[in-house]
C-alpha cells in the first residue's frame, strides 16, 4: 500500500498522520448530467480527464467521476413520464449484467489501473432521492407531492433504485477496483417532507446503499451536498454508516469542528467554498494558505482532509489546491 493510500486511510481512522491531506474534484465533461448513451464522447473526456488530473496535480485520493451515467436509462425514462404516483409502481430492477453496470465496471477498472494502486478512489454515487428528484419533472416539489399521494409508492420507487444502485456499488467495488463511494445526499427542498418523514420515506433507501457497499469491501465517503447554496439537516445523516463525510460547511455556516462532533468524530472532508465566488477560486496565495491555517487551528490535524463544499469549477488552476496542501503540510 502506498504511502497516500496509507495516509488516507490512517485519516479515515483517526490516526495521526504525518500530515494533513487534501481532497479536491471537478467533473470532466462539459455537461455531465447529459446522457453517455446519447453523447458516447462523453466516456473518452472523463477517463483522459482523471488521468490528466492525477498526472498533473497527484492528488492524494480520487473521487472517481460518473459523467454520464448519472441516471439508469430505463428507470430515468419511466421517472420523467409519471404523472401520478401510482406510476412508479411499473419500475423493475435491473439485472447484474446490465449494460448500464457494466459500462460503469469497465470505466472504474481502466482508471484504478491507471493509477488505484498509488492511490485510493471512490466512485461518485447518487442517493436513490437524488436520481429520483433529478429524473422526474418538478425536482424536490414533485417528490413531495408524490409522497403526500401516495407514500408507499415513493417508496417502493425508492428501494428499487435502490436495488439498482446496491449492484452498481458491489460491481465497481468487486470488479472495478474502487476502494468504495462517495454517495451524495441531500435534504429533500421541500418543507412537507420534515425529519419524520425523511426518515421514513428516504433514508431506509440511502442506507442499503451504503450498507451495499461495506459487505462489498468498500469504505463510504458521505457527501451531504449543498450544490448551488442548498441547505441541509446534518443531523439527518449523523448516524449513517460512513468512514468519512464531506459536508457544505461554507454554505450551512458549519465548522469542520462542529461537523466532526455532529458526525460523532468520524473523519470529516472540506472547508473551503466551492464557488467561482470563494476564496479558493478567487483568492491570493497568501489569502488560501491563511485560510488553510486557520481552517486546522479549527479542526486541528486528527481525521481532517481539507477540500471544498463539492465540485469546484472546472476551469480553475491545479496550482491553488497544492497551496492548500503545501500550508497543510
Amino acid at each position: 500500500m502506498s504511502n497516500k493510500r496509507q495516509l488516507i486511510f490512517d485519516t479515515f481512522n483517526n490516526k495521526t498522520t504525518e500530515r494533513v491531506p487534501v481532497g479536491f474534484w471537478f467533473h470532466f465533461t462539459q455537461n455531465e448530467i447529459l446522457s453517455v448513451y446519447d453523447h458516447p464522447q462523453m466516456r473518452e473526456q472523463n477517463l483522459s480527464g482523471h488521468k490528466k488530473f492525477v498526472q498533473s496535480f497527484k492528488p492524494d485520493f480520487v473521487k472517481l467521476m460518473s459523467d454520464g451515467y448519472f441516471f439508469e436509462p430505463e428507470t430515468a425514462i419511466t421517472l420523467k413520464n409519471a404523472a401520478r404516483a401510482k406510476d412508479l409502481y411499473s419500475l423493475k430492477p435491473i439485472a447484474a449484467d446490465d449494460k448500464w453496470i457494466r459500462d460503469q465496471v469497465s470505466l472504474v477498472k481502466e482508471l484504478t489501473g491507471s493509477f488505484g494502486q498509488e492511490l485510493a478512489t471512490f466512485y461518485n454515487t447518487f442517493a436513490p432521492a437524488t436520481a429520483f428528484k433529478w429524473a422526474i419533472n418538478g425536482g424536490d416539489k414533485k417528490l413531495a407531492a408524490f409522497i403526500k399521494e401516495d407514500k408507499a409508492a415513493v417508496i417502493y420507487a425508492l428501494s428499487v433504485i435502490a436495488q439498482n444502485t446496491a449492484q452498481l456499488v458491489k460491481a465497481v467495488i468487486g470488479e472495478g477496483g474502487a476502494d468504495g463511494i462517495y454517495l451524495s445526499v441531500q435534504t429533500i427542498q421541500d418543507i412537507s417532507v420534515g425529519p419524520d418523514l425523511y426518515n421514513e420515506v428516504i433514508a431506509p433507501s440511502e442506507l442499503s446503499v451504503l450498507s451495499a457497499a461495506i459487505a462489498a469491501g468498500g469504505k463510504n465517503i458521505l457527501h451531504v451536498c449543498g450544490y448551488e447554496g442548498v441547505r441541509n439537516n446534518l443531523s439527518l445523516f449523523k448516524n449513517y454508516p460512513a468512514h468519512a463525510v464531506n459536508f457544505a460547511a461554507a454554505v450551512e455556516g458549519i465548522s469542520l469542528s462542529q461537523g466532526k462532533k455532529i458526525f460523532g468524530d468520524k473523519a470529516i472532508i472540506g472547508g473551503f467554498a466551492n464557488t467561482a465566488n470563494g476564496l479558493l477560486y478567487k483568492g491570493t496565495k497568501d489569502q488560501i494558505q491563511a485560510e488553510t491555517k486557520r481552517l486546522l487551528d479549527d479542526a486541528g490535524r486528527r481525521g481532517i482532509i481539507l477540500g471544498a463544499d463539492c465540485t469546484v469549477p472546472k476551469d480553475i488552476d491545479y496550482a491553488r489546491f497544492e497551496w492548500v496542501r503545501e500550508a497543510a503540510q
